[in-house]
């Protein structure tokens, strides 16, 4: 399987990319700069700047772009329907790196947590991002995506158990009650994902056990 992995330097982009070469998948790393991951072979280009022909031959394309600061929080959106035009047709499957704010806390899909009072002010704005890219998304009938939400607490440095609970729109709670998932662990996840492909065009969730 050949996989190519967006912004592959971040720090879920390098785990991801770990995790894909250690269980024998062929991995190309998509970075602006010098290559940071394990991953042997690399496209040297801004995710803006590819082309159909950047990722022509993949069989899964992973998103791992991420925007925290007010000016570019929009690019959530504008990168997304880019790398959607790129791919639209194809069989490739596009795999994002989500956010926990547009999972839903109650089961209408009515509420979702960043309305929650107890959601912090300072992440809102990247969450509305996130969510509104989401949304345009779901309207993407010719991409094959998936959408993978990490917990609420998703903790860059937390350890590897190779243990997840596999959610869907709504907020999981584990059996001590948190919403919780290391970057390690979301990327066993994202791979189990990327081997089975059994969600396409929907919008799943992972917890730790």
């Amino acid at each position: 399987m050949k996989l190519a992995v967006i912004c592959a330097n971040g720090k879920a982009g390098q785990l991801i990319v770990k995790e894909a070469v250690e269980r024998g998948m062929d991995v190309t790393a998509v970075v602006r700069g010098e290559n940071k991951t394990v991953a042997e072979n690399a496209v040297i280009k801004d995710l803006f700047d590819l082309t159909p022909e950047d990722l022509k031959g993949f069989d899964v394309v992973v998103d791992a772009f991420g925007a925290w600061t007010p000016d570019v929080l929009s690019q959530h959106s504008t990168s997304l329907k880019h790398l959607c035009d790129i791919l639209s047709g194809t069989d490739t499957h596009l795999l994002v790196v989500g956010g926990a704010g547009s999972l839903y806390i109650n089961s209408e899909h009515t509420v979702q947590v960043m309305d929650g009072p107890d959601f912090p002010d300072m992440f809102k704005p990247l969450a509305a991002a996130q969510g509104k890219a989401l949304e345009e998304l779901r309207t993407r009938n010719d991409v094959k995506w998936t959408f993978i939400s990490p917990a609420g607490d998703f903790r860059a440095d937390g350890e590897r158990t190779g243990k997840y609970i596999l959610g869907g729109e709504e907020l999981v709670l584990n059996s001590k009650g948190e919403s919780v998932i290391s970057y390690a662990d979301y990327a066993i996840a994202m791979v189990d994902e990327i081997i089975s492909g059994n969600h396409v065009q929907q919008r799943i969730s992972v917890v730790a056990e």
